[in-house]
């Protein structure tokens, strides 16, 4: 009676080799092609959030005083305003840096662009903002431009876009000494389609006593002005330029200006432009399938408010991270935007709702 039981017995280890052999190369598969997605699923229970940000009331309502609006935030009017400099990295946003531009330019003093050759990712680029410069001639007394020689990658090198992005950033600070700043002007640290509204310029140009450093809390939107995603934009900063200034994207301080401004991420007109920067910026591995750049795909996308990398959101805690699975919700209001692109509507109409459809 006891073989039938040892038999059986042995069977068992059997079926397990069976069952193992057939779910590690599954999970193996289903890590390669879903890591990204498993680990963001999982941050929370591994990665804590960053300090929270101390956030500075913004006041503003039109035809009210600049002396009462600085008084409001604690702060005076001063008897002359600041200079302003605006600076930024450019890559290939034409339509974002000519709403940016026309937005700043009754307070900008210089703008200071550097463009590169070639990309984070070592690809080399046409030299885009030099070959439309015509369309900027309405700034052209304040433009201080550069170009920047970037490194070309060697096929089969490992390098880091990240290395690469920084050391473009570094050589911003001479471009910035050439242009003329000088200490007490402001500068403003942001991509290009990072935009302060001009009420924030305003304050920053007029009032005395505010922060020497504050980040920009700007109104986060993907593709264009219909997909609001939310306050979460922080990078761009503001500074009371001094010796110890220099130019950088990351976290500088505490501080943050609420409802200072606009970021609407990649936000262009032609679907070429999309897959030029999936492939270019420093985020170009997210990129795990040549299937990610097919036009059609991008514009479905584009126009149903998903995520071009098919990823999860980076957030912190489960809360957060279910709250902003799914598609972006479409808002229909174009109120509070850059004026230049309200001015422009036609122009402009892939940037506002109800234009999602973009050329090839």
């Amino acid at each position: 009676m006891a073989r039938p039981r040892l038999s059986s017995r042995r069977k068992l280890p059997m079926f397990l080799c069976v069952l193992l052999l057939l779910l590690v190369p599954i999970c193996v598969i289903g890590i390669f092609i879903h890591g990204q997605k498993i680990s963001y699923f999982f941050r929370p229970l591994w990665d804590n959030p960053p300090t929270p940000f101390m956030r500075i009331p913004h006041y503003y309502a039109e035809n009210v005083s600049m002396d009462h609006l600085c008084r409001l935030h604690g702060w005076s009017l001063r008897f002359q305003p600041r200079r302003i400099f605006d600076a930024i990295i450019f890559s290939n946003e034409l339509d974002m840096l000519d709403i940016r531009w026309h937005e700043l330019y009754p307070y900008v003093s210089k703008f200071v662009i550097l463009e590169s050759n070639t990309t984070f990712t070592g690809i080399p680029k046409p030299l885009l903002f030099s070959l439309n410069q015509a369309r900027f001639t309405f700034a052209e007394q304040k433009i201080a431009h550069e170009i920047y020689p970037g490194k070309v990658a060697v096929p089969g090198s490992h390098e880091d876009p990240f290395v690469l992005e920084s050391n473009q950033r570094g050589a911003m600070n001479s471009l910035l000494h050439r242009a003329g700043i000088s200490n007490g002007d402001i500068l403003l640290m942001s991509d290009t389609d990072e935009i302060p509204s001009l009420q924030t310029l305003k304050l920053l140009q007029w009032c005395d006593g505010i922060p020497p450093i504050m980040h920009l809390e700007l109104r986060h939107y993907m593709y264009s002005f219909e997909f609001p995603v939310d306050y979460s934009s922080w990078r761009a900063t503001a500074h009371i330029y001094g010796p110890r200034t220099t130019y950088r994207h990351s976290r500088q301080t505490n501080l943050i200006l609420s409802d200072a401004g606009w970021h609407c991420s990649f936000c262009f007109r032609n679907l070429s432009e999309f897959v030029f920067k999936m492939t270019a910026y420093s985020h170009a591995d997210r990129v795990k399938r040549k299937s990610f750049l097919s036009h059609s795909r991008i514009q479905n996308i584009i126009c149903k408010g998903d995520d071009l990398y098919d990823m999860l959101p980076e957030e912190y805690s489960f809360q957060e991270l279910i709250k902003k699975m799914g598609s972006i919700p479409r808002s229909a209001s174009a109120v509070h935007l850059p004026a230049y692109l309200i001015e422009n509507a036609d122009k402009f109409k892939f940037l506002l709702p109800g234009g999602c459809l973009r050329t090839q």
